[in-house]
């Protein structure tokens, strides 16, 4: 077994040397080499035991000197010895020292030792052997030339005492224990052999030495060179690594920078990527690329170089030649425009002399290449689906090697997959931004000011997914009312934009002849399962929506309200706490055939009614009763506008600014219309009463300061009620509302036969007077209701001073 100490072993003469040239240990093998004792020369300069006369190249750059010295011996003589030195760092930055050894003559080695000679002649590659105590019995010539030793200097030398660095130590603990477990260890290593030019990575098997008894005599160490193994997973690991961290996200600019993060330093010190700018038109760049080239910097990356101690590199980093976002236009004979119009990869490289041509379009950037080491750029074009999107740009100022062959091939494996995800992303913007835009013009641009409530509304598309198809709508009624609804299309895409546009048209459509919600929710539902089975696709509910429809009359302060597998609104009563409307859940729209119920509440002046879709409350890492508590929290929070509200509801739901579903928030303040503002008369059925009636509507414009308009509402008056009488049924009313710029004229009566308007002729006694009313109106209809139907007729007006 090897002694812990080498400096135990009596075969080799080991000495340690400060920096300073002092003697600072001294083996039992020096004693025994030239006669002192340890006490006599410890502390003494080394330089007393040299007689002037040394025979050695000099020291290489690992800090290693090997060759002949004359020392003086203790009794005055001259010995020629061959001595081995290398420095070692100390770990705790103390000044280092010297390991000087002198291993034992070679002619005192065995020359015909089975156990070397079956070792050396079996093995095909460089070997060595190490005996019980860790010393070397042998080398082949192979493994010489790898140390850089002469072989028949080599015997008796440990693995540490041939050099210091931390891979010898490693293989020295390594051969302790294979002999101490019998079992084989592998040392893989990345380093420079002595006199090569360039690290390579090796791979140390090491394999006990048994006798016939079994007992482990030794190791036998192989040397393999695994540089070309270790570069093939190294690059196949790069690729791994791009197809996995390369497109993570559908946007440009990140994934351009996913490439650049990807390359440095595993590939290039400096890599950047430049895309070609798309035309104005279409979002496509041009098919045909024509210098000059007008490349636009999307990402860069600079591997920082290591300042440290000892550090082989201490060159300052390439800044780079053009900032992110600038637009730059490379000429015919730049590396950049000719690889886009060769569309493979060019590589310049001082070491093959045409760098410098390269460069020289640029003499900005080629004073660069020249500062800052630059010795090798290769550019490499981005293409994906036929189409040339950009450049990428690799360049080595560190690594002392140029680009190779299989460099050029992993380059362009590597860019290759990276463009098409950079098409994807592109694509996908292109789309989401035409999704967008038309999700824009589909939905309200301003909410309609209405008597009835004050709103405000918010819409945030989603981040990852792409636009979808939520909506939100205010729309004025008859009476002073007024409808709202959100909604909420199944899927992403402009596919779900048009279908949301279509259904917020109908949502209008069927608002504005004044059904019931429920009733509204019946025939959109009809509609979503018409355009489902229009598509065409076979898969049931491809075309799907959830929609809440509510409607809130502010002379009676009721709000009748039906929802479609959509959430509960929130209420949030002036004086009290915030809470979720209990309302009867339809099933969504698309499905058919089932029905929905409506519910009908009370809301005092100053409610405010959030209605929602669900993205704002549910996400993949908070549970949707979380998400409902934190809204009924912010709204009920104090707040001077509802704009604010709506801001401080996106802030707690959504801190990141971002959601992984469409949002639509729309908030509700309820106003009341005062009494004052209302007149309602009950009419007998008899003609002789419509005069007395007119009267006491004239009175009623008097009291609210409205007689310039009496001429025109006791025409209109007169026509509804005579109308109610001569057709309609008992019992009938009449109502008078108004508030700044509108008074409106309602007659409802029991009957549920609806007026239409028709066109009198020449010689028709009567028929002439809706198309009266039509002409004095601004615009008039007529709703149905549970008890009949309400005739009505709305006017434009400004009040008396």
């Amino acid at each position: 077994m090897s002694p812990v100490n080498p400096f135990d072993d009596a075969a080799t003469a080991r000495v340690v040397v400060d920096d300073s040239g002092t003697l600072r240990e001294w083996n039992e093998g020096a004693r025994l080499l030239l006669g002192h004792l340890a006490g006599e020369v410890v502390g003494t300069p080394a330089a007393d035991l040299l007689d002037g006369r040394h025979d050695g190249p000099p020291a290489t750059e690992n800090g290693r000197w090997h060759g002949t010295l004359a020392l003086r011996h203790r009794d005055g003589h001259t010995v020629s010895v061959w001595v081995l030195a290398h420095h070692r760092t100390a770990a705790d930055g103390a000044p280092g020292s010297w390991l000087a050894v002198a291993p034992p003559a070679p002619a005192a080695a065995p020359q015909d030792d089975p156990l070397i000679r079956a070792a050396l002649t079996q093995s095909p590659c460089a070997v060595m052997v190490f005996d019980d105590r860790l010393l070397l019995r042998g080398v082949n010539e192979a493994m010489a030339r790898l140390l850089g030793l002469p072989r028949d200097r080599l015997h008796g030398l440990r693995a540490t005492d041939i050099n210091s660095r931390p891979q010898n130590v490693e293989l020295e603990r390594l051969l302790r224990r294979v002999l101490a477990t019998g079992r084989r260890q592998d040392l893989r290593s990345h380093l420079k052999a002595e006199g090569e030019d360039r690290a390579h990575t090796w791979v140390a098997l090491m394999a006990p030495l048994t006798d016939a008894d079994g007992l482990v005599r030794g190791v036998c160490v192989s040397a393999h060179d695994f540089t070309e193994q270790h570069l093939a997973r190294e690059r196949l690991q790069l690729v791994n690594e791009a197809s996995v961290r390369v497109g993570s996200t559908l946007d440009v600019n990140r994934t351009a920078e996913e490439l650049a993060d990807v390359c440095v330093p595993a590939l290039a010190d400096f890599v950047s990527v430049d895309l070609l700018d798309p035309r104005d038109t279409g979002g496509e760049p041009d098919t045909v690329v024509e210098p000059p080239v007008g490349l636009r910097r999307t990402a860069h990356r600079t591997h920082l170089p290591d300042h440290s101690a000892g550090s082989a590199h201490s060159s300052t980093c390439p800044p780079a030649a053009a900032e992110t976002g600038r637009l730059d236009f490379y000429p015919a004979g730049s590396p950049q425009a000719e690889c886009l119009l060769s569309g493979r990869a060019i590589v310049a490289a001082e070491a093959h002399g045409d760098l410098e041509r390269w460069m020289g379009w640029d003499p900005a950037r080629l004073r660069q290449v020249r500062e800052h080491g630059v010795h090798s750029v290769m550019s490499v074009p981005l293409q994906a689906r036929g189409t040339t999107l950009g450049v990428a740009v690799f360049i080595r100022f560190r690594r002392l090697h140029p680009f190779t062959h299989d460099d050029v091939l992993l380059a362009e494996e590597v860019s290759a997959r990276a463009a098409v995800c950079i098409d994807n992303a592109r694509r996908y913007s292109r789309e989401r931004e035409a999704t967008l835009t038309l999700q824009r013009s589909l939905l309200p641009r301003w909410l309609p000011p209405t008597a009835a409530v004050q709103a405000a509304s918010r819409y945030l598309p989603a981040a990852r997914s792409g636009v979808g198809g939520d909506w939100f709508d205010v729309i004025p009624l008859s009476g002073m009312r007024v409808a709202m609804v959100v909604g909420d299309v199944v899927g992403h895409g402009i596919a779900a934009s048009a279908t949301m546009g279509r259904l917020r048209t109908a949502v209008r459509t069927l608002a504005d002849i004044d059904l019931t919600p429920e009733e509204l929710l019946t025939h959109l539902d009809d509609l979503v399962v018409r355009l489902s089975e229009e598509s065409g696709d076979d898969r049931a509910g491809e075309v799907g929506a959830t929609c809440l429809y509510a409607v809130y009359d502010p002379v009676s302060r009721h709000c009748a309200m039906a929802r479609a597998g959509h959430p509960a609104p929130v209420l949030v009563p002036p004086d009290g706490p915030a809470r979720q409307v209990d309302l009867p859940s339809g099933p969504p729209l698309g499905v058919g055939g089932l029905p929905f119920e409506s519910a009908e509440l009370e809301l005092r002046e100053g409610s405010v009614l959030a209605l929602y879709t669900d993205g704002l409350v549910e996400s993949r890492d908070r549970d949707p009763d979380a998400g409902l508590a934190l809204l009924r929290e912010a709204l009920a929070a104090p707040g001077d506008s509802l704009d604010a509200t709506c801001d401080r509801v996106l802030h707690s739901l959504l801190p990141a600014g971002s959601a992984g579903d469409d949002v639509a928030l729309l908030l509700a303040r309820t106003r009341g219309l005062p009494t004052g503002q209302v007149a309602t008369w009950d009419i007998p059925a008899d003609p002789s009463l419509v005069a007395p009636v007119r009267k006491q509507v004239l009175d009623q414009l008097a009291v609210w300061g409205l007689t310039d308009a009496s001429f025109t509402v006791e025409l209109v008056v007169s026509e509804l009620v005579t109308n109610a009488i001569r057709y309609g049924s008992p019992p009938i009313r009449l109502r008078l509302i108004h508030d700044a710029t509108t008074l409106i004229c309602e007659v409802s009566d029991s009957s549920h036969t609806a007026p239409h308007l028709r066109r009198a002729r020449t010689w028709d006694e009567g028929g002439r007077g809706l198309l009266l009313v039509a002409q004095l109106t601004q615009r008039w209809g007529s709703r149905h209701t549970t008890e009949g139907k309400t005739i009505w007729a709305e006017l434009g007006l400004v009040e008396e001073e």
